[in-house]
């Protein structure tokens, strides 16, 4: 039987507009300190982005997502930050901060695989496609007829 590891995660947002509070999902964070594991997986949805605001600066934000894996992996990439343990750059990846990439609130849970964590957690909360609904037709089905 697989032994269970607590781990922490976050979701990665994306505030274009920070005095509208909207956000969209572009990513997560998982960290377990039992393993030494600190990864995050970034996937911008900029269809989603530029519907919230038409004219975020998504050079900007891809720029700022894309940095995020590198402080996770450590190492000279990672600036002055990778020279921290991998607790301490989850913590400052997950820092409040009033800035167009923000995270969610710490959650924790456990896991016999982080890697996998990660990815059902990118499943779950990053990669969601809209359902239609079951009132309405689907936008490629043929109207109703009455008969």
């Amino acid at each position: 039987m697989p032994s269970l590891s607590t781990y922490d995660y976050a979701i990665v947002r994306v505030v274009p507009r920070v005095e509208r509070g909207e956000f969209i999902n572009a990513g997560v964070i998982v960290s377990c300190a039992a393993s030494g594991y600190l990864q995050a997986r970034i996937e911008l949805d900029e269809t989603k982005l530029l519907a919230l605001d038409p004219g975020a600066d998504v050079a900007g934000i891809r720029a700022g997502l894309a940095a995020i894996p590198l402080i996770c992996a450590g190492g000279p990439g990672a600036g002055a930050l990778g020279a921290l343990s991998p607790r301490e750059r989850f913590h400052w990846l997950v820092a409040p901060r009033s800035t167009s990439i923000q995270t969610s609130p710490v959650h924790t849970g456990q896991c016999d695989s982080p890697e996998q964590q990660l990815e059902h957690l990118m499943q779950r909360m990053v990669r969601i496609r809209e359902q239609p609904s079951p009132h309405r037709a689907a936008p490629d089905a043929p109207a109703p007829t009455a008969d």
